[in-house]
């Protein structure tokens, strides 16, 4: 089943996408803030993954 969440976005902030989505190559506005926020969310989770190793390693004793 396909799941349809909607979020509020202000009007000046939807027309900025629509310009950014269009120059960028997108279809659709959706499009674009899909894929924004998969590269948003992939990057704060490489965060919290490198955060986790470091302090794997100051508990093994191998950084300070």
């Amino acid at each position: 089943m396909f799941f349809t969440p909607r979020v509020k976005i202000e009007p000046a902030l939807y027309a900025r996408l629509k310009t950014v989505a269009a120059a960028a190559g997108y279809s659709t506005v959706d499009e674009f803030v899909q894929h924004a926020l998969e590269k948003a969310a992939g990057q704060i989770e490489l965060e919290e993954s490198e955060e986790e190793i470091r302090k794997r390693l100051r508990g093994l004793g191998y950084i300070e």
